[in-house]
């Protein structure tokens, strides 16, 4: 019995790190209901309704390491950080434009109405529990990377 919940346990983070496999992508989000306004930096954390300890750890260490080292970039608007409950109904749109399915990390560069998806997911599954100072440093690269742009 134990083996058969391992098994499904494994299953279902395999499905969440490969859900989707967009990671550099651009569109043009104009008329985007999602779409910030202005150059901006936007860090999604998406979950369900039940987590697991890395889940847990992924949204913990995102939101220490935003509130720690981005209140500036917080505070002027030049980064957004949300986070996103995929089990209520009013979040069924964004999850669905991001092919969400399960708990996930995206990172977004917002360009002049021009959008670069990153999705972080496999890195912070990898990371952030086992290894947080890792799993914060990429992070952090990655918003200074379109920061700085």
């Amino acid at each position: 019995m134990k083996q058969l919940i391992f098994v499904c346990l494994i299953g279902l983070f395999t499905i969440s790190c490969n859900q989707n496999k967009k990671a550099e992508q651009t569109t043009n989000q104009s008329t985007d209901e999602f779409a910030p306004s202005g150059d901006v930096v936007e860090v999604i954390y998406f979950h369900g309704t039940q987590r697991c300890p890395t889940c847990q750890a992924i949204e913990a260490e995102t939101k220490s390491l935003i509130e720690s080292s981005f209140a500036d970039a917080i505070n002027s608007k030049k980064l957004i950080f949300k986070i996103v409950d995929i089990s209520e109904p009013e979040n069924k749109a964004i999850a669905d434009r991001y092919e969400v399915a399960w708990s996930s990390l995206f990172v977004n560069d917002w360009k002049k109405d021009q959008e670069s998806v990153n999705n972080l997911t496999e890195f912070a599954f990898t990371n952030a529990r086992n290894n947080p100072d890792a799993f914060k440093r990429g992070l952090s690269e990655k918003i200074n990377e379109f920061l700085a742009n």
